[in-house]
């Protein structure tokens, strides 16, 4: 188990620079909790179908998971992934393929993947613009302490983050979640009364395996 010090430093952009810009297979591309083919059943049993402008979903704290390709491969087109890691953001970037030159002549046409460097506490969208908010283990990074009762920088931490999510979600849409917290730990942080449904399943659950476990939370 890592102690508080290290888990603290998840909560701070200089740590996965320095952990991105190594030279490691695990700075290439990583995914944290599970792979795309195991996700796929939870999230294509919550995402809207993909049409010509929409859903917009926003990848909060993306790292140098792939998941953002794994949907394009599904016709999601219209996906911003964010993380406060410039180094990482930077990398994504270079993973995109080169514009055709029939996307070159169509200037209005966005691209089907934006990677951008912001702070999932002080996102500069407005309000109401997206449809799907997916989180693998990002809001994870922001718990140290005792989980019964989280010093109080690190609830001030998860309001942020959650204030920032309600606030950019439109009227129905979704916050995704996955992580492998025991519900009852977090539950409190998500809970909203009259703001948000929420509810939660477990994902690829099997013997001798740790759970995971895919948090709804719809923007009522």
């Amino acid at each position: 188990m890592a102690d508080a010090e290290s888990l603290e430093e998840l909560a701070h952009p200089e740590y996965w620079d320095k952990r991105y810009g190594a030279d490691t297979d695990e700075a290439k591309t990583y995914e944290w909790l599970r792979r795309f083919d195991t996700l796929k059943p939870f999230l294509l049993n919550h995402l809207p179908p993909p049409t010509a402008d929409g859903p917009q979903i926003l990848h909060l704290g993306n790292g140098n998971s792939t998941l953002p390709f794994d949907l394009e491969t599904l016709n999601y087109t219209s996906q911003t992934a964010i993380d406060f890691s410039a180094v990482v953001t930077a990398h994504m970037q270079s993973l995109l393929p080169a514009p055709s030159t029939l996307d070159a002549t169509n200037t209005d046409k966005p691209p089907p993947i934006t990677f951008l460097t912001m702070d999932i506490r002080a996102l500069t969208f407005p309000a109401n613009t997206f449809d799907i908010c997916l989180d693998k283990g990002t809001l994870d990074s922001l718990l140290s302490g005792s989980p019964w009762q989280p010093p109080p920088h690190v609830q001030a931490n998860v309001k942020k983050y959650v204030d920032e999510v309600e606030r950019v979600l439109r009227p129905g849409g979704k916050w995704l979640y996955v992580t492998w917290r025991q519900p009852h730990f977090i539950r409190g942080f998500l809970e909203r009364d009259g703001v948000f449904e929420v509810g939660y399943e477990r994902i690829g659950e099997s013997a001798g395996v740790l759970e995971y476990f895919g948090w709804v939370v719809k923007k009522l």
